[in-house]
């Protein structure tokens, strides 16, 4: 689970690298969010390559949609299964908008019953769960 404070890795191709998370989006008083889950966050540090073409700046501002947590998850089939890694997000604008073209890495299905489906299409990867 991501709580305020946490490092997160960027996987889309915005050109951040990993963000801070500033606050949790929906509900009230909740400690902490989930998969799906929209949460604000601060950009920390950009990635190497083509940096002067890069639109984002260190230390903006964006919202950003959860996609990957490391936190075992409960499958309607019975399984549990985590990711090894850090959590992952993806950025975006204000108007709650992709900012990317590309998303990295393999995508849960439980995205394909949300207001992102365009997630799915964009990845880059395998589906898993």
């Amino acid at each position: 689970m991501v709580k305020v404070g946490s490092l997160m890795k960027v996987i889309d191709n915005t050109g951040a690298k990993q963000a801070r998370c500033l606050k949790i989006q929906p509900g009230y008083k909740r400690g902490y969010a989930g998969l799906g889950d929209i949460v604000t966050v601060s950009v920390q540090s950009l990635r190497v390559k083509r940096r002067e073409s890069i639109k984002i700046k260190k230390g903006e501002i964006y919202k950003a949609l959860i996609l990957r947590v490391k936190s075992n998850r409960l499958v309607f089939s019975g399984d549990c299964f985590s990711y090894n890694e850090t959590s992952s997000i993806i950025l975006l604008t204000k108007q709650k908008k992709i900012l990317g073209t590309r998303v990295f890495g393999s995508i849960s299905k439980v995205f394909r019953f949300t207001n992102y489906l365009k997630v799915i299409s964009m990845s880059y990867g395998t589906h898993s769960f």
